[in-house]
């Protein structure tokens, strides 16, 4: 950069140097070239007299060898190209050199001397005089007068070349020019030399402000005492002091904040991680009891009581399976939390997971007097199965509570190379200042009140964090009393040869008849056991029961080989249901039907059971999911 500014420093001195040092090259050349011309010209008129007055002579006698003499000695002259005299007729007496003219009148009668110029040739014409001696000194002016006044003799022309005085031009001209050469380079020199001085205490400041900038806060070294902007750059030296203190202070507070901020990061996130703790943990201890409370529900539905029971057996049950759909959505939100959420993406057959959402939730539209309307497809999109069909089931209930009159459709449509499912209803709408607000935990619009019959305000964060971690955009618009539709954008799939990714607990329209079905069920939790036993005795079943391995192998052994093992996955003492069935089909001899129930979630849980290849129920199961297993097992 320094250099740059001292280019141009030099460039802004150079110029008026250029500018006189050109000028007075000028100048002093047309003048040259002006005094040269006349020169020549005066030479000329000094060649053409010297011709005419030593021609007199010779024409007044008619010595035409006298003539000749003078012209041939007058043509030794340099740069005389030719020298010609003529006589009172015109008529060419001597000549010397080479010329075109012959006679005096073609100087009137042709352009001769343009043309000649233009060869680069100059002609001079002077007239033959007779000349005057004077005999005394008496009179003699009268004399001269009275010759100058006599008739011309003839004339006298002389032919010099322009050559000589053109290369003088050209020698001026190259004079000039390396004078002016000679000029600018000093000049420039000057100037350079002159931008230097100036130049580098201004590039001792450039350079110390660009160090600050660079966040280099350095004292620059001892300033000269003839250095002209020795004040500025002391003056940038305390100001560098005074922002090195600043940092060093500014640096020592964001330490502090930063310090605090991870302090109190790292509390957001052990809370955070205490609260998935315990949702995941209140989530599966709740598990337990309320997997027995529905069994006992269930079995209390099947028996015979008057209308007045009945009602209160039935809002018994609602409540409850209001609690356990709290509860897996609590477990829900702690698996989302923990990022404990195995994904298993494959081609998904949105028909079929359509009909599971319509098969699961008309009873409960129709209750509020909705219609829940949901078009066939033959679209195939790439997810996994289960996440997108609890993403449609929470959009779907969302739907249904918050509609009061009309209905609630489901659709699905390609958009550009994809597929879109869409959620509409004709519910109260949402305000565009709470589009964002209705994903946050906790959250819901329109229930001030605390009605626990529109849930935890779960769904919808459930839903766009399973959105997220899916990859499947999310799109919501909706307006005040205009409804409200959710889309979700998905990858577009073939439909796949084998069988479509449907959910495994998709309910059956028809449960099918169990009974006389054997079942040995495993179960350390003395009410759930007594609960589903009930249940299963209620639907024809006989039921071994047992508490631990030892236990369920000494049924084996009394009982014979169950049609179905169900049996819990923690059983104590360290014991799991996938090694106590592994021992019973040990003994057996074959590989029995089992099926796990459980309250775990977690990721480890599942690759167990996933590679046991053991279908599973979570708990708490409902009746109609426990039977439809049953059904499908026994077949």
């Amino acid at each position: 950069m320094g250099h740059a500014i001292r280019l141009r420093m030099a460039l802004a001195s150079i110029l008026p140097v250029l500018l006189v040092v050109v000028t007075v090259a000028g100048i002093f050349w047309q003048g040259r070239v002006q005094d040269l011309e006349e020169s020549h010209q005066q030479r000329m008129s000094q060649l053409v007299h010297q011709v005419a007055l030593f021609s007199a002579y010779g024409l007044f006698s008619g010595n035409t060898a006298s003539l000749q003499s003078v012209v041939q000695q007058m043509q030794r002259e340099a740069g005389v190209h030719a020298v010609l005299v003529f006589d009172a007729e015109g008529s060419l007496v001597a000549i010397s050199g080479q010329s075109a003219i012959r006679r005096f009148g073609e100087l009137q009668t042709k352009p001769y001397i343009t043309e000649q110029l233009g060869r680069n040739i100059d002609v001079r014409v002077e007239p033959v005089l007779p000349s005057v001696v004077p005999i005394d000194d008496l009179f003699p002016m009268a004399e001269m007068d009275k010759a100058s006044s006599a008739a011309a003799m003839g004339s006298a022309l002389i032919e010099v070349s322009r050559q000589g005085l053109e290369g003088k031009k050209r020698d001026t001209l190259l004079t000039a020019l390396w004078v002016g050469a000679i000029g600018i380079l000093l000049g420039g020199l000057l100037a350079y030399r002159l931008g230097h001085w100036l130049m580098g205490p201004m590039l001792r400041i450039s350079q110390m402000v660009q160090r600050i900038g660079q966040g280099n806060f350095a004292i620059a070294d001892s300033v000269a005492d003839d250095d002209p902007l020795r004040e500025l750059q002391h003056s940038l030296n305390q100001m560098a002091k005074r922002l090195a203190w600043g940092r060093e202070e500014l640096e020592r507070q964001v330490q502090s904040v930063t310090q605090e901020l991870r302090l109190k990061k790292e509390q957001a996130e052990d809370a955070t991680l205490a609260k998935s703790r315990f949702l995941a943990a209140a989530s599966h201890d709740l598990r337990q009891p309320s997997h027995a409370l529905g069994m006992f529900v269930a079995r209390l539905g099947q028996l015979p009581m008057e209308p007045q029971m009945r009602q209160l057996v039935d809002n018994v049950e609602a409540s409850v399976q209001a609690m356990q759909d709290l509860l897996d959505g609590l477990l829900d939100l702690s698996r989302l939390d923990s990022g404990n959420v195995p994904l298993r993406m494959g081609a998904v057959d949105l028909n079929g997971l359509l009909d599971t959402v319509r098969s699961t939730l008309q009873t409960m539209a129709e209750a509020k007097g909705l219609h829940l309307h949901i078009r066939p497809t033959a679209l195939w999109c790439h997810s996994d199965p289960l996440l997108l069909q609890r993403m449609l089931f929470n959009l779907v209930i969302n739907a249904i509570r918050y509609t009061e009159r009309g209905r609630v459709l489901v659709t699905c449509r390609t958009r550009g190379s994809g597929v879109c499912i869409e959620v509409r209803d004709s519910g109260i709408g949402i305000a565009a200042e709470h589009h964002e607000d209705i994903f946050k935990e906790f959250y819901q619009l329109a229930n001030r009140a605390g009605d626990r019959n529109f849930g935890l305000g779960l769904g919808l964060n459930i839903v766009q964090r399973s959105a997220a971690l899916l990859g499947h955009p999310l799109d919501l618009r909706s307006q005040v009393g205009c409804g409200t539709r959710f889309s979700i954008q998905l990858e577009r799939a073939e439909r796949s040869a084998e069988l479509a990714h449907h959910p495994a607990d998709k309910p059956q329209a028809t449960l099918g008849d169990i009974s006389g079905m054997q079942v040995l069920l495993i179960e350390d939790n003395v009410p759930a056991r007594a609960a589903v036993q009930e249940l299963l005795q209620s639907w024809g079943c006989r039921v071994l029961v047992a508490g631990n391995k030892l236990a369920a192998l000494q049924q084996l052994q009394e009982g014979g080989v169950p049609d179905i093992v169900l049996s819990d996955y923690h059983l104590g003492s360290f014991e799991t249901g996938i090694e106590c069935i592994s021992a019973l089909r040990a003994q057996a001899g074959s590989a029995i039907p089992a099926c796990l129930m459980s309250g775990e979630t977690h990721d480890d849980f599942l690759q167990e059971v996933k590679a046991a290849q053991l279908p599973l129920l979570h708990k708490p199961v409902r009746p109609a999911k426990l039977r439809s297993l049953l059904r499908h097992m026994r077949a």
